[in-house]
């Protein structure tokens, strides 16, 4: 019952967006709405298999994108999802700087391994549950930790849709799925081999397994030059609704009064992070000969499907947005924890 009134309150807001014209309505009404409601006590709930569901279709639909054509343009921007992976590890450690700068005072309880730990995981650009959980090998302040990467990802989910949108910066994609056509035998098959691939990144024990497993199977089928069938966009819609609402519900009554100095910490440094992106992917975008609002997109510290949704939605450059966002977080979680030992070895638990 409380997943069912979660559901129809994000619904009923979703089309309320829609009748407003608000930009991407299916997932920032629901998120919005649900967050609201979470934080005013309700018992709003997120289902883990319709989440997972919901990741799954919108890999689905991102994979088409990537025609032959569309590949090899990728594959020669590897220097700049290069320098956007060094871009996100440099911003994520000066993030981590600013809140132990900001937050020192409050965090005085804990020795200092403990306190870098909690900072610098806050403040890396990684997946929120990853990031928590290599906090917490380091005794860090998990709770801080996991509070900042979901404030974060809101403020740029919610941010960048309606600056772009308010500002016209859309339909600029020249790079369109491979078919708009809806084949029943088609989805079928797509719908199955993505799940296959899914589920192998489950059983390896992946990060985002529903996401990348079949993202992956998509693109490659896609790359070979097969065509099996569109995503309904029912399916699509249906999709960042219960992405939006996985992210409502992280915003739970006690989430308000969470460490009021560190949140106006996490608020302020992620504007900041918005805005150093926006001119650093203006300037890659230039040397890349790409669009600027792509660029933003393929670079800003948001997460990979809220992103990849936004490019969808609003038709700016799909292909190159997603590729950046899946090669910054496979790095993001192979390095940011060496990164950490590199940078903090010499700290030993107890010192202050």
């Amino acid at each position: 019952m409380r997943a069912a009134l979660t559901l129809l309150l994000a619904w009923l807001t979703a089309q309320a967006f829609v009748a407003l014209h608000i930009p991407l309505p299916w997932m920032l009404g629901p998120l919005l709405s649900v967050a609201v409601a979470s934080m005013l006590g309700a018992p709003a709930l997120s289902l883990a298999p319709l989440r997972n569901l919901g990741q799954w279709t919108i890999a689905a639909a991102l994979g088409l994108y990537f025609t032959p054509e569309v590949t090899a343009l990728v594959l020669g921007l590897w220097w700049a999802i290069v320098l956007g992976i060094v871009w996100a590890l440099g911003l994520g450690w000066a993030f981590g700087q600013w809140l132990c700068l900001r937050n020192r005072a409050l965090l005085s309880g804990l020795d200092e391994p403990a306190l870098r730990a909690t900072t610098f995981f806050a403040g890396a650009i990684g997946g929120a549950s990853e990031m928590t959980l290599l906090a917490e090998r380091a005794q860090a302040r998990t709770e801080l930790v996991a509070a900042s990467h979901s404030l974060r990802l809101v403020i740029v989910t919610v941010l960048i849709p309606f600056a772009f949108t308010f500002s016209g910066l859309h339909g600029l994609d020249q790079m369109p799925a491979t078919t708009r056509v809806v084949e029943g035998g088609g989805l079928a098959l797509l719908g199955a081999a993505t799940g296959v691939g899914a589920l192998i990144m489950h059983r390896l024990g992946r990060a985002n397994p529903w996401f990348l497993g079949s993202l992956v199977v998509s693109a490659a089928i896609t790359m070979t030059g097969h065509t099996l069938s569109a995503v309904p966009q029912w399916m699509s819609n249906a999709a960042q609704l219960v992405i939006g609402v996985s992210l409502g519900v992280r915003f739970t009554p006690g989430f308000i009064h969470t460490a009021p100095r560190w949140m106006a910490s996490v608020v302020f440094g992620t504007f900041a992070m918005v805005l150093l992106c926006a001119g650093f992917a203006c300037a890659l975008g230039w040397a890349a000969g790409l669009h600027p609002a792509t660029m933003v997109l393929g670079t800003s510290p948001g997460g990979i499907a809220e992103m990849s949704i936004t490019a969808k939605v609003l038709q700016l450059g799909v292909p190159v947005v997603t590729a950046f966002q899946v090669c910054r977080l496979v790095a993001v979680l192979l390095l940011v924890e060496p990164l950490y030992r590199a940078l903090y070895r010499r700290l030993k638990p107890g010192q202050v």
